[in-house]
């Protein structure tokens, strides 16, 4: 089996998808009229929908993880997007970078096994 989908749940779909168009560069895929928005992620979709009245925000502190895959030498360039908009990189290690995105969810991006 493969990853298909990845699916997240937000009260504000447009700061989700600026947060992954603008700052880490996915493209969109597709407009639902129901309001989300499919990203691409490679092979998978990364689908942006909006949370119905009643369901939980993510929670403070999570330290559950999405990492996406990226070339040794997009590090940089994504540390540098991430610091102008004022995205605090909160943990690396020699392959990845972690940050959370406008809804809190802790994000990654890795380029293990490569070295940079």
């Amino acid at each position: 089996m493969q990853l298909h989908h990845i699916a997240f749940r937000t009260g504000n779909v447009t700061a989700l998808e600026r947060f992954y168009v603008d700052l880490l560069g996915f493209a969109v895929r597709e407009r639902k009229p129901q309001g989300s928005v499919w990203l691409e992620a490679g092979p998978v979709i990364l689908m942006l929908e909006p949370r119905e009245a009643g369901e939980p925000e993510i929670a403070a502190g999570t330290m559950e993880l999405t990492a996406f895959a990226i070339a040794p030498g997009e590090r940089s360039p994504v540390r540098s997007r991430l610091e102008a908009a004022g995205i605090h990189v909160e943990g690396e290690t020699a392959f990845s970078l972690y940050f959370r995105d406008p809804d809190g969810r802790r994000v990654g991006v890795s380029h293990y096994p490569d070295r940079d």
